[in-house]
């Protein structure tokens, strides 16, 4: 919303040397869209490190960083959009910056994030496979209960110490 303020009030012609500055720096800038329930995990900070180094950008657009704030916006000023699908799932968000991204031509990579056993597994992709699942606001909805049942720890667990956080 500030950069919107500021560009609307001439920021850019300001300050886009400091803009332009930033993206040499720092790589082409990359809108990742993760559903909200890997805001501030291990995960969301595996992705972005995935995202460095396959892609080679650290000007990176974390949702999480704005809160529930849309970004939407944002999609297209980026140079590529990185779509994260769980567990072979598209979120109804993540399947709505994928379309607007491909509405604007801004290039879609998708990463694949699943669970082994204790560990997770990545895998980052150009484009979006035909065999993610796209799921609609109702499907995310049951999809999101059901990860964060997964996720919750037992009672007896807090207690004894054995609960801790999978994602």
């Amino acid at each position: 919303m500030g950069e919107e303020k500021a560009e609307k009030a001439g920021g850019d012609l300001m300050f886009g040397f400091l803009r332009k500055r930033r993206e040499e720096d720092l790589g082409p800038f990359v809108y990742l869209s993760e559903p909200t329930i890997l805001y501030n995990t291990r995960t969301e900070k595996a992705i972005v490190s995935i995202i460095e180094e396959e892609l080679g950008a650290e000007n990176i657009l974390v949702p999480s960083s704005y809160g529930l704030r849309s970004t939407f916006h944002m999609i297209g000023k980026a140079k590529s959009l990185v779509a994260v699908a769980v567990m072979g799932k598209l979120t109804a968000g993540v399947v709505a910056e994928i379309e607007e991204a491909e509405k604007r031509g801004v290039p879609v990579y998708t990463l694949e994030v699943a669970r082994k056993g204790e560990d997770l597994e990545y895998a980052l992709v150009e484009g979006v496979p035909e065999g993610l699942e796209r799921l609609s606001m109702e499907e995310t909805d049951r999809f999101y209960n059901e990860f964060r049942g997964e996720d919750l720890p037992k009672v007896t667990d807090i207690f004894f110490g054995k609960g801790r956080r999978k994602w």
